[in-house]
């Protein structure tokens, strides 16, 4: 059975707010909802999982307890949700590789929460046994990039038009990654 890491993580922002970083709970539904919706609309260009659709939400929900993925979310004093990330370990040949996303909300950019989720997430990754963590990212992202970097990850690879945004226009894709073994 694999060890999950459960124990919710205060944060203290460069810009003095503090958020506390747990997993994804069953009771986020319709925070995880706002938080989709409260994302601008330039983001939504970069977001392959889209959290404006609340079927979507309820799958992520759902899947709060799944062996191979763990989701945590950044929330606030008052309860809003201002970023989210996840790792899934991939199947088959790659089960020994975490797949992760995050994402976090245009107000609380810029201040550390990135990192902070990055580095959960990273940790989870641990729990879950891989010995290689890979983020997808399209070139333009250079913010999201930079926190990955800083984390210690390459890019290991590029794929040249290999992603649409949701305008259906084509981006390179950049694969980075970090080997913990």
């Amino acid at each position: 059975m694999i060890e999950r890491v459960e124990a919710p993580i205060a944060a203290t922002l460069r810009n003095g707010r503090t958020v506390t970083i747990r997993p994804l709970a069953e009771h986020d539904r319709e925070a995880l909802l706002q938080f989709g919706r409260s994302l601008p609309d330039d983001d939504w260009l970069y977001i392959e999982t889209d959290l404006h659709n609340p079927d979507i939400i309820n799958r992520l929900v759902d899947a709060y307890a799944a062996e191979n993925w763990r989701q945590f979310v950044a929330v606030t004093e008052t309860g809003e949700i201002v970023g989210y990330s996840a790792v899934r370990r991939l199947p088959g040949w790659s089960s020994h590789v975490g797949d992760i996303h995050l994402i976090v909300r245009k107000d609380h950019r810029r201040c550390g929460l990135g990192t902070a989720l990055a580095q959960a997430i990273f940790d989870a990754a641990r729990d879950l046994g891989v010995s290689k963590v890979i983020v997808e990212i399209m070139q333009e992202q250079t913010s999201g990039i930079a926190i990955f970097e800083r984390l210690g990850f390459n890019i290991e690879g590029t794929f040249s038009d290999h992603a649409r945004d949701h305008a259906g226009r084509r981006h390179h894709l950049y694969i980075l990654a970090y080997h913990i073994i």
